[in-house]
């Protein structure tokens, strides 16, 4: 009799296994596997200490200023083109592709020697910076609009964790003497590796955003209503001298549509949302990279416990309770939300100059913590801001849009201030000038916003004058049937 029900059983399973896997949580729990695998890098708290230390033999100065200028080129060079191919190949292929340039990132990390070695692995980090925006967009292709804040806030979520996760783990291994620096990178290409097979089974996505949209419903929200009549004699529509337009699915044609889609964005409350967001993403950005070299510099590491990767862990987990606490807020951002860009970076600065001129690591760890939590906590308003007022397609032109002007911004303050070929400046010389750009935004910011809330309040005032004054002249002279009351 079991023998009987075997085949039903077994039915039974594959039908729910098939259903698991046309729903939104099968591809959503690969791709979480995937975000946190890859996202798990237990040295990169730690890269300068390995890169100046015995494995390396490389100076502080050489990564400062021949090395880490690099990844910013690089980064500028194939960002549109890797946007553009992550929606044409549909994600998937662009997931994939990031997961083998980590892979041979951490490889030249492990087993190449010298700065052009290490300026070869920049080239190959950038390219898996650059395809971040494949792993955040492959999720909407393949899921319900319903379910995009479900899965976007697991994405983002086990990514953090991934990060924390690294730091905490890379933490344990240098200050118990786990393992060596080589040691913490071998364990790094077996994580890479089972983030890279998970992303083979990924689901190929049938539609994309720009380049593969679907026909009919995506076609007609954006292409404009077509006047037609009816011939009288056959009955049947007459052309009136107008062609029906057609959708140009070319190339070219969905460049153009990009492009003019692109320029709509960009109300006057928006562009100022956007003008932090690239300003402030520069900044944020750049300290970011160099303030390892800070740490150095200021604690020397080595000779010096190193709590980098606690550090990092500290200043993740504090930044993701602010960017939730931003959720529960009820602050009416429009009118005070320029305000308070320009009031938190004045924070963030003060917390740069802290950095700068203290001359205490634990000083410097603790101000990068707030830098980190300030900046996190203005870049989810920002996003929630212009989110709010564009649909998924035009954010995701707005959010590349941003990001490219960052990065523009980047490379010309890292080739002027940081590069061997101009000024060269060493460590502290640049953290006053990213102090002294962060002072800049604020100023330009809390100009805007005492602007605004001005504004705003006249506005107020001048209709509360009216209303009263309405209320006023129905009171003496009220419409004809309407009696006053005494």
């Amino acid at each position: 009799m079991l023998g009987d029900h075997t085949p039903l059983v077994d039915a039974a399973e594959m039908e729910a296994l098939c259903r698991f896997r046309a729903g939104w949580g099968y591809p959503t729990a690969l791709l979480c596997t995937y975000g946190f695998f890859s996202s798990v890098k237990p040295l990169e708290p730690f890269l300068i200490p390995y890169l100046s230390g015995p494995d390396k033999n490389i100076t502080a100065e050489q990564v400062n200023n021949q090395i880490f200028p690099v990844w910013t080129y690089s980064y500028l060079v194939v960002l549109i083109p890797v946007f553009l191919l992550t929606d044409y190949l549909r994600y998937k292929p662009v997931v994939i592709f990031q997961g083998v340039n980590l892979l041979v990132t951490s490889g030249l990390l492990l087993w190449a020697q010298g700065v052009a070695a290490m300026q070869i692995m920049e080239v190959f980090y950038s390219v898996v910076t650059a395809c971040e925006v494949a792993y955040f967009s492959y999720i909407y292709s393949v899921v319900d609009l319903q379910h995009y804040q479900k899965v976007t806030a697991y994405c983002r979520s086990v990514q953090l964790l991934g990060y924390t996760v690294g730091s905490v783990l890379g933490q344990l291994m240098v200050s118990f003497s786990l393992m060596s620096y080589q040691g913490i990178l071998v364990l790094n290409l077996v994580l890479i590796s089972i983030a890279l097979v998970t992303s083979c089974f990924l689901p190929m996505p049938q539609k994309s955003m720009f380049f593969h949209r679907k026909q009919g419903v995506d076609d007609a929200a954006t292409s404009p209503p077509v006047q037609t009549s009816i011939n009288e004699t056959t009955g049947e529509p007459a052309s009136n001298g107008v062609m029906e337009p057609q959708l140009d699915r070319s190339c070219f044609g969905v460049l153009l549509r990009l492009w003019r889609e692109f320029l709509q964005c960009y109300s006057k409350q928006l562009l100022y949302w956007s003008l932090w967001w690239a300003l402030a993403t520069c900044g944020y950005n750049q300290t970011v990279n160099y303030v390892q070299v800070l740490w150095d510099h200021v604690g020397g590491s080595q000779n010096f416990a190193i709590y980098n990767g606690g550090v990092e862990a500290v200043s993740n987990l504090f930044s993701a309770a602010m960017a939730y606490a931003v959720g529960f807020t009820k602050v009416n951002w429009a009118t005070w939300g320029e305000l308070a860009l320009g009031s938190f970076s004045g924070l963030g600065a003060a917390s740069l100059f802290l950095m700068t001129f203290i001359g205490n690591i634990w000083v410097c760890y603790v101000a990068y913590v707030i830098f980190k939590c300030l900046y996190m906590l203005l870049i989810t308003i920002a996003m929630f801001q212009i989110a709010a007022d564009l649909s998924i397609e035009r954010y995701a032109l707005v959010f590349g849009g941003n990001n490219f002007v960052a990065l523009v911004l980047q490379t010309v303050i890292t080739a002027i201030v940081v590069d061997s070929r101009g000024l060269s400046l060493k460590i502290i010389p640049q953290f006053i000038v990213y102090g002294s750009y962060f002072t800049g935004i604020t100023i330009l910011f809390l100009l805007r916003g005492l602007y605004t809330v001005v504004s705003t309040r006249n506005e107020n005032a001048v209709t509360t004058e009216l209303e009263i004054y309405f209320k006023f002249c129905e009171a003496v002279h009220p419409p004809v049937g309407i009696t006053p009351q005494v």
